[in-house]
């Protein structure tokens, strides 16, 4: 029996028409499998903590503020998720040497290793995802999605 995800905001079937609603639920249902990697162990992260631990990973050394510009999102939203990755020992924070107000952050061994596990089961969903798919027919819907982001991009 294959279990049921999240039924909440979903319609039975999508429209034709709707394409950006396809991709909503496809991502949705991406997001809910990579994650669930994680609830067996000893880690339950959200999606944004996974971002936010891809950012550190990629910019260690960066900071909270660095983090905001970057997501867009909340200050206040922002320093919370940083402070629970820390108490759970996934980031590190060190003093900045040119500004001492400022903490620069990055990936500890076990933030690093959660990281890795969310990579893995991405890189395995992605496969599982275009299975079946022609190499032509997998860049054909690569240039399609590129396109509707160059649309949206645009305005």
């Amino acid at each position: 029996m294959q279990k049921q995800v999240d039924v909440v905001n979903q319609s039975p079937a999508p429209r034709v028409d709707d394409v950006l609603e396809s991709v909503h639920a496809v991502m949705h249902l991406f997001r809910a499998r990579q994650y669930r990697a994680l609830k067996d162990g000893a880690q339950d992260l959200g999606h944004m903590e996974g971002k936010a631990l891809g950012f550190f990973a990629r910019n260690p050394g960066a900071t909270q503020r660095d983090l905001v510009q970057h997501s867009g999102r909340d200050k206040g939203q922002m320093a919370r998720l940083i402070a629970s990755l820390r108490e759970r020992g996934l980031l590190e924070a060190s003093a900045d040497e040119n500004d001492r107000r400022s903490v620069c952050l990055a990936l500890s061994p076990a933030g690093r290793e959660v990281l890795t596990v969310l990579q893995k089961q991405g890189r395995q969903l992605s496969e599982l995802a275009v299975k079946g798919l022609s190499a032509d027919e997998r860049q054909h819907l690569a240039a399609l999605l590129a396109r509707v982001r160059g649309n949206l991009e645009s305005e």
